[in-house]
């Protein structure tokens, strides 16, 4: 038994629902729309999750201040910490389990278009959803792929413009190299059917959207400290 039948239930729940638009619009518009719409019911979440990211860096300069005020003496680190974000009323975890809480549906998406069902039957400009990159043929096949991953690489080149943005004048480890993962999403869908790639773009899309609203008011650090000083 697969670790994700768990989700088999779920699973059937968003079939029935994408089915359902299905019989408006085209299956892949359908699939669109679900994700949209679940998305924007998970919006809530996301704002949460970004009060907490904001709290985080408004308190970055504080928070390295005591680590090296108490550097060697983790107890007090941690009672200053503790401190810190009680005055502030939040938490260095405050926005995570927002992010968590969002796993399960990304889990139910991603086996409702890698399992077979009579979804992945239907066409996109007349290439199965249920195809694979690998198996396409012909240049009406293989120009729908490019489309699709040409889309999801300007995704990930909007979402890579900002992490680089972010990450500017940070030592952190990995800061240099985190930005380049806003294009791992393109290697994963040629790993995936079509209709999983469909999801992939409008969920990803939705997600670069949605954080830079939700962060429009942050600036770079490069920014803060230089207003800070």
């Amino acid at each position: 038994m697969s670790l994700f039948a768990v989700l088999d239930p779920a699973v059937r729940v968003a079939h029935d629902i994408v089915s359902a638009l299905a019989q408006v619009v085209p299956t892949a518009a359908a699939i669109v729309l679900f994700t949209v719409a679940v998305r924007l019911a998970l919006h809530p979440l996301a704002r949460a999750a970004a009060r907490g990211e904001k709290v985080r860096m408004r308190l970055a300069p504080q928070v390295a201040e005591l680590n090296r005020k108490h550097k060697g003496k983790p107890e007090k680190l941690q009672a200053a910490m503790a401190e810190l974000y009680r005055t502030e009323k939040s938490s260095p975890l405050a926005g995570c389990l927002p992010m968590l809480v969002q796993i399960p549906f990304f889990s139910v998406m991603y086996r409702l278009f890698t399992n077979g069902n009579d979804l992945l039957d239907h066409t996109l400009f007349g290439v199965p959803l249920g195809l694979h990159v690998g198996a396409a043929h012909g240049p009406a096949q293989l120009v729908v792929f490019g489309a699709l991953y040409a889309a999801l690489a300007a995704v990930g080149y909007a979402s890579f413009r900002r992490a680089r943005r972010l990450s500017a004048g940070t030592t952190a480890p990995g800061a240099a190299f985190a930005p380049y993962l806003s294009f791992l999403t393109v290697l994963f869908a040629a790993l995936v059917p079509l209709a999983a790639g469909v999801y992939l773009l409008t969920t990803t899309a939705w997600t670069v959207a949605e954080r830079a609203w939700l962060h429009r008011d942050v600036p770079a650090p490069a920014v803060a400290l230089a207003k800070a000083a």
